[in-house]
C-alpha cells in the first residue's frame, strides 16, 4: 500500500513537468527566463486610458516567443477587440477584431 501511495504521489508531483513538456511540443527545451511583468491593472488602465468600453477578460500567453497579455475589450457599440500586450514592456504589440 505504501509503495502504491508513493508512486500516485511522484506521478502528481511529475504532471506539471509533463504538461509543460507537452504544451511546448515535447521537445523538452528550456524556458529561457524572462525579466518582471508589468502588472495586469496598469496594462488595463492604460487601455482604458485611450480607449472607450469596457475590458471583458484577459488571458496570458506567449507570442513570438515573448509573455504577452490577449486582453478582450468590447466598445460602446458592441464590438469585441483583443489587444496584444508585451507583458515584459507593457506596449501594444497587436489587435485582432473590431
Amino acid at each position: 500500500m505504501r509503495r502504491l501511495f508513493a508512486a500516485f504521489a511522484l506521478a502528481v508531483a511529475l504532471l506539471p513537468a509533463v504538461a509543460d513538456a507537452q504544451s511546448r511540443g515535447g521537445r523538452g527545451e528550456q524556458v529561457e527566463a524572462r525579466g518582471p511583468q508589468v502588472p495586469l491593472p496598469k496594462v488595463l488602465q492604460m487601455i482604458a486610458a485611450s480607449t472607450r468600453g469596457r475590458h471583458l477578460n484577459t488571458e496570458e500567453g506567449r507570442a513570438d516567443g515573448r509573455p504577452v497579455y490577449f486582453v478582450k475589450w468590447q466598445y460602446p457599440d458592441g464590438r469585441v477587440v483583443v489587444f496584444v500586450v508585451d507583458a515584459e514592456s507593457g506596449q501594444m504589440v497587436g489587435r485582432q477584431g473590431g
